[in-house]
């Protein structure tokens, strides 16, 4: 998992209800596009998944 992941897994664990990238790039100061990177990654890794469409939550 690299540096931006483990951010962007942490605040998701932190909001503890689904959160949209944009928001967690605002939080966390990050480029956009780099937080939807993590995001995908996280997904495929079964870490998060989306409830609903641009969504994202920790998987429990």
């Amino acid at each position: 998992m690299s540096t931006t992941e483990a951010k962007v897994y942490e605040a998701m664990q932190q909001a503890d209800q689904p959160v949209r990238p944009g928001d967690i790039a605002k939080s966390l100061e990050l480029d956009s596009k780099e937080v939807s990177k993590a995001i995908k990654s996280l997904k495929e890794e079964g870490k998060i998944y989306s409830p609903k469409r641009c969504f994202y939550k920790v998987t429990k």
